[in-house]
């Protein structure tokens, strides 16, 4: 079973290249066809106060559709997720708070599949 939940060591290598600058996480969600949807709604909500702690934003929260185009492997997503940091430092400081980790089981619960990738912004 694939993980959607960053361990350590991936925590380690995220911060790792942490320029100081922004960052804005790209999540890639497939939720669970049974209550995954409803389960990650609730995430969403819990998680805005541990968000504006940090500084941090949703920048853009959709639905999927057809892709237009995709490797031929499994890469349906059910929505994409944009949420902007101040810094890699400002994700760490948030995924490490021990309120915040109360609330992570309904995402881990929510979810099939997820890539979490991080993107700087370029010119």
């Amino acid at each position: 079973m694939t993980s959607v939940d960053p361990t350590g060591q991936d925590l380690k290598a995220f911060l790792a290249d942490d320029d100081g600058g922004p960052v804005t996480m790209l999540n890639l969600l497939r939720f669970k066809p049974a209550g995954g949807r409803e389960s990650y709604a609730r995430y969403g909500k819990a998680i805005v106060p541990f968000l504006e702690k940090v500084g941090g934003s949703v920048v853009y929260f959709g639905e999927t559709g057809t892709p237009l185009v995709a490797p031929p492997t499994d890469t349906a997503w059910d929505a994409v997720l944009l949420v902007r940091y101040p810094s890699r430092a400002a994700f760490s400081a948030m995924v490490a708070d021990p309120d915040y980790q109360q609330i992570t089981h309904l995402r881990t619960e929510a979810l099939e599949a997820a890539v979490l990738q991080p993107t700087a912004t370029r010119g």
